[in-house]
């Protein structure tokens, strides 16, 4: 999940684009892209969609309204089908609304004879509330794969203004990746609205990267090729890794040291297993 392009499933010329993007996953947006006197409309819409791209390469999600707005409920009847891969829930505050969420996929799985347990939720935790608890709600269900960090709302939620630097949402941005980190799940970092600066995307990107994010959820696709590349370990990352795992088992222990000198600098355990996470991180990132 290094890239989920949120595509508006009103927008035709969006969904035929969407599949060539090269993201790993595309969300079909019946949320905010989508007035509200569109929203029965958009569920059909995002079914066929569904059955369209079922073939097209990458995972398929839909994005939902939030628990609070009394659409949750006829969304997910509305859009769960064969070929759904997961759903990204909106406006995620509790753990609750999350284990509410599994027990109707539960009912629409086996209403629709899909696998049980086999479409995933990722919660989007955009407010002030949802960040305080975003280790129970990443806790709710096996079903949980991912959480997104959504500043925007966030910052609307604290009644303060977004800026480039992003100092606002520091704390709340390095909580939630901490918070799926410990919940073993993936942290994908927040929208930037702007798809014109690559310069700054990539800066951004970095910075999320650093603090423990593994994807982004993107909004055009000028942004998917940026986040595949970044948030996936570099061919150097890699060799590095790989020199680290090699020499530390053969000289450490398969000798029974747990630390080990190599090139001026200590290899110890902690270095050694965040080597092996790389790699598999790469794994991931190439399946």
């Amino acid at each position: 999940m290094r890239s989920i392009l949120t595509v508006p499933v009103i927008v035709e010329r969006f969904l035929q684009k969407a599949p060539s993007s090269g993201a790993d996953v595309i969300c079909l947006d019946v949320e905010d892209s989508v007035p509200p006197a569109e929203k029965e409309r958009a569920r059909t819409l995002a079914a066929d969609a569904i059955q369209s791209l079922s073939a097209a390469p990458g995972a398929l999600f839909v994005r939902v309204n939030g628990p609070a707005t009394g659409l949750l409920e006829d969304d997910l009847s509305g859009i769960v089908r064969p070929g759904l891969d997961g759903v990204v829930v909106s406006m995620t505050d509790s753990a609750d609304a999350v284990r509410q969420v599994d027990e109707q996929l539960t009912g629409l799985e086996r209403k629709h004879t899909i696998p049980s347990g086999s479409i995933a939720i990722i919660p989007l935790v955009e407010t002030a509330r949802g960040v305080v608890k975003c280790l129970e709600i990443c806790e709710a269900s096996p079903r949980v794969a991912a959480a997104i960090f959504g500043a925007e709302d966030f910052a609307t939620d604290m009644g303060i203004a977004r800026t480039a630097e992003g100092g606002e949402i520091s704390w709340a941005r390095n909580q939630v990746a901490v918070h799926c980190h410990a919940a073993g799940v993936v942290p994908i970092d927040t929208p930037d609205p702007d798809y014109t600066d690559e310069a700054h995307l990539e800066k951004e990107m970095s910075s999320a990267r650093s603090l423990g994010y593994r994807g982004k959820l993107c909004i055009h696709p000028v942004q998917v090729a940026l986040a595949n590349r970044i948030f996936a370990p570099s061919s150097e990352e890699v060799e590095e890794a790989k020199t680290v795992v090699d020499l530390f088992e053969r000289e450490g222990l398969a000798k029974g040291l747990a630390a080990i000198p190599a090139d001026g600098r200590m290899i110890d355990t902690p270095i050694y297993w965040r080597a092996k996470h790389l790699l598999e991180w790469a794994e991931s990132a190439e399946a």
